[in-house]
């Protein structure tokens, strides 16, 4: 069978990446209502202020990547195939900014209405991120990109 009769059109996954963090970011409410955890810690300036400076990570990391996608023409829809392999600007600080920026983004967010529960919940959405999208995107983009795509992963970390 030749290679390029075993690659796939699409990295396989097929639930928006945005819902997981939208999903874990209620649950944690809901779990607040039935376990409550004092929450006065989420209250205090500083947080605020931390949460601001997550904010604007945030917002860099997710609209700079997203920008480079449009103006490759490239497409963020997971269940079609990839037209380029990104390595430039925010990729070159980290293979995912999007999915980094959405748990900045999460956290910011925790930071000016959160509770415990979001913060002890965030290592399970990233290993649910990691397990369940980004393994499944590397996985295709090595078949897609191949070598291109193997020497960029051991130049730039996954996550930073």
């Amino acid at each position: 069978m030749s290679a390029s009769l075993d690659k796939s059109k699409d990295p396989g996954v097929y639930i928006p990446p945005p819902l997981f963090y939208v999903a874990t970011f209620i649950a944690a409410i809901f779990i607040q209502k039935k376990i409550h955890t004092p929450d006065d810690f989420f209250h205090t300036t500083a947080i605020k202020i931390i949460g601001v400076f997550f904010l604007i990570a945030a917002v860099f990391f997710i609209f700079r990547s997203i920008r480079q996608f449009f103006l490759t023409k490239n497409t963020v829809i997971l269940i079609k195939p990839a037209t380029s392999l990104q390595t430039t600007g925010v990729y070159t600080i980290t293979r995912n900014p999007m999915y980094l920026g959405l748990a900045i983004l999460y956290l910011a967010i925790a930071c000016f209405i959160g509770n415990y529960w979001h913060v002890i919940l965030l290592p399970l959405l990233l290993l649910i991120v990691q397990e369940y999208i980004i393994k499944r995107e590397e996985k295709y983009l090595s078949l897609e990109f191949g070598d291109e795509f193997e020497n960029y992963k051991h130049q730039v970390r996954r996550w930073l």
